[in-house]
C-alpha cells in the first residue's frame, strides 16, 4: 500500500512495515496502522475518503496525527487537505515543524438517508490532525434553524425568477439540501446526491453523468448551473459533483455558475473553493478572485474563491 509509488516517486529512503495481498480490505488498512504506531511514527497520511478515515482513527484514536490525502467520494472530515497540493504542502510543513496539531473532527454521512432527504452527519470521533485553515477543509457542518427556511424561501424565488426571465437557458441543478429545496420550492423533483436538468421548469434530465449533461447542452446551448457551497468546506466543484467536469463547466462557462448560500452557511464557509482536477480552469475561476453568492431574494454577498492554484 503505497511502496510502489514512493519507488516511482523516487523515494528511497523508506521502510514496509506491512505486506499486504493483491486485493486490501479495512482490516488492512487498521492492521498497517499498527505497525505504525509499533514503528514510533510522527504522522499518518493516508489516502481515500471518510471510510478509511474511520479505519485509521480505529486503529490510532488521538494517540498521533493523521492527515488525508482527498481521493474518496465522501470527504466530510477535518483531516483532509482541500486538495493533493495542499495535502504535500502540509506535509513538507509539518516535517519542518512549521505547523500546529489540534482536534479534527472524524465524521460519516449516512448515505441511505441522505438520499431520502435527511441529514445525518455522524461524529466517529476526535482524531489529532493539523491545524492550517488555508489548506484543511473544516468538518462539514449542517446548518438547521427555523430562520432558515425562510432564506431559504428567498433563494427559491430568486431562482424562479431567474428561470422566468432566461426561459431560453438550460439549468441544471447541483446537489445539497439548499438546492434540493428550491427545487421543490419552484415545483420540480430533485436528486439530492446528483444532478439534475431543468427547461422551463420542467424536468428533462435526472441524475445525469457528464456524458448526458454534455448531450443536453449539444441541443440546449444556452445553459446554467446552481451550485450551493458544502458547509463549513466551501467547495462549490470538485467534492460530490465530478460530473461537471473541466469539459462541462467550460461549455456552460464561468459566468453562467449561480451559487447559492444561506447566510449562516457564509459565516462558517469565508471562501469557495474550486478544485476542477485541471490547473488551466482553477487558474481561470483564480482569475476571476471573487464570485457573487445569492443569499437572499435579489441579494448577493461577494466571497473569494479559492483553488488549487492557491
Amino acid at each position: 500500500m503505497g511502496e510502489d509509488e514512493l519507488k516511482k516517486a523516487g523515494v528511497k529512503d523508506f521502510k514496509v512495515v506491512y505486506d499486504v495481498p493483491k486485493k486490501t480490505s479495512s482490516d488492512d488498512t487498521k492492521n498497517a496502522c499498527e505497525k505504525f504506531l509499533e514503528n514510533d511514527v510522527d504522522l499518518i497520511v493516508f489516502c481515500g475518503g471518510d471510510g478509511t478515515a474511520r479505519d485509521v482513527f480505529s486503529a490510532v484514536k488521538d494517540r498521533i496525527p493523521i492527515l488525508g490525502i482527498p481521493s474518496g467520494v465522501k470527504m466530510h472530515s477535518g483531516v483532509f487537505g482541500i486538495n493533493t497540493s495542499a495535502a504535500a504542502k502540509m506535509l513538507h510543513e509539518f516535517a519542518n515543524k512549521r505547523l500546529t496539531l489540534g482536534d479534527a473532527e472524524i465524521m460519516d454521512l449516512d448515505e441511505e438517508r441522505y438520499r431520502r432527504g435527511e441529514w445525518n452527519i455522524k461524529l466517529f470521533g476526535i482524531a489529532k490532525g493539523i491545524v492550517e485553515p488555508m489548506y484543511v477543509q473544516v468538518g462539514k457542518t449542517v446548518f438547521e434553524s427555523v430562520s432558515e427556511d425562510d432564506v431559504r424561501e428567498e433563494l427559491a424565488e430568486h431562482i424562479l425568477d431567474e428561470m422566468n426571465e432566461d426561459m431560453d437557458y438550460l439549468f441544471f441543478m447541483g446537489s445539497g439540501g439548499t438546492i434540493d429545496y428550491i427545487a421543490k420550492k419552484i415545483g420540480v423533483e430533485n436528486t439530492l446526491l446528483g444532478v439534475d436538468a431543468v427547461y422551463q421548469k420542467k424536468v428533462v434530465g435526472k441524475d445525469l453523468n457528464e456524458k448526458q449533461i454534455l448531450e443536453l447542452l449539444d441541443k440546449y446551448p444556452k445553459a446554467k448551473v446552481i451550485l450551493s457551497p458544502i458547509g463549513a468546506q466551501g467547495f462549490i466543484l470538485g467534492r460530490g459533483n465530478l460530473q461537471l467536469s473541466p469539459k462541462v463547466i467550460r461549455k456552460i462557462g464561468i459566468d453562467n455558475i449561480i451559487v447559492v448560500a444561506t447566510p449562516s452557511k457564509l459565516t462558517s464557509t469565508p471562501i469557495l473553493r474550486v478544485d476542477t482536477g485541471d490547473k488551466k480552469l482553477d487558474q481561470m475561476f483564480k482569475e476571476k478572485e471573487f464570485m457573487m453568492v445569492v443569499i437572499g431574494y435579489r441579494l448577493s454577498r461577494v466571497v473569494k474563491i479559492q483553488t488549487n492554484n492557491f
